[in-house]
């Protein structure tokens, strides 16, 4: 799937909803190598991505989503980047921690690098 869409969008194509949702999916179960995700990338910036491409991202990627079931449907989602090297203050915790601390319900996450340091 991932080969034929790289193809596609090398010769200036775009990507139907379910083409790019293809693309994602693959990428998402592991089975696109490094090299693919990197040239379909590299592809959709150089032609341009399209809302249908992205809707398809969207899609698989909610799809792989993992699903929390929360008490209180009103909390915050607090989340920072992280993993930028530049050793800053990781306010994106200490705002959550506040805010916990002043009764609201937080939902904190990151991405790999997991902390600035």
């Amino acid at each position: 799937m991932i080969k034929s869409a790289i193809q596609k969008v090398l010769s200036g194509e775009d990507l139907a909803v379910d083409e790019a949702k293809g693309v994602m999916d693959s990428i998402m179960d592991g089975q696109a190598t490094p090299e693919q995700i990197m040239e379909i990338l590299v592809a959709l910036k150089q032609k341009g991505e399209k809302p249908d491409e992205v809707a398809g991202f969207v899609q698989s990627m909610r799809n792989h989503s993992v699903r929390i079931e929360l008490r209180n449907q009103n909390a915050v989602d607090s989340a920072g980047t992280g993993g930028d090297s530049s050793h800053s203050f990781n306010i994106s915790t200490a705002a959550g921690i506040v805010a916990s601390a002043a009764g609201v319900t937080v939902a904190k996450h990151g991405n790999r690098s997991v902390s600035s340091s």
